[in-house]
């Protein structure tokens, strides 16, 4: 298995998504995360737990409460597999603008 899988694995789904969104901002217990979800806390912590085994955060027990926080570190593998593909799409699109261009002066 690739060593990014568990990343892309927890960037997958929307709700985890937004739910690193939101710990870019700060870190947060489980259950301010469940305020903005609609979903139950033990779904949250299910979320949690997938994004914690990608690396993507960090969960810290703090007396009664969970804190999750971003990892935002992890983040650099997945953006530098991600930049490979930005050559292909730079050059495409400037195809397409050639292309176009080409049109509007026929």
């Amino acid at each position: 298995m690739s060593p990014l899988q568990p990343a892309f694995r927890a960037l997958a789904d929307p709700t985890r998504r937004d739910i690193l969104r939101r710990l870019s901002a700060r870190q947060m217990t489980i259950s301010e995360i469940t305020l903005h979800c609609d979903m139950t806390r033990a779904a949250v912590k299910k979320h949690l737990v997938v994004l914690e085994e990608g690396n993507l955060i960090h969960m810290q027990r703090q007396g009664r409460e969970t804190l999750s926080t971003l990892n935002a570190e992890a983040l650099k593998p997945v953006v530098d597999w991600l930049s490979y593909f930005e050559s292909f799409w730079d050059e495409n699109l400037t195809n397409l603008h050639d292309l176009l261009s080409k049109e509007d002066t026929t």
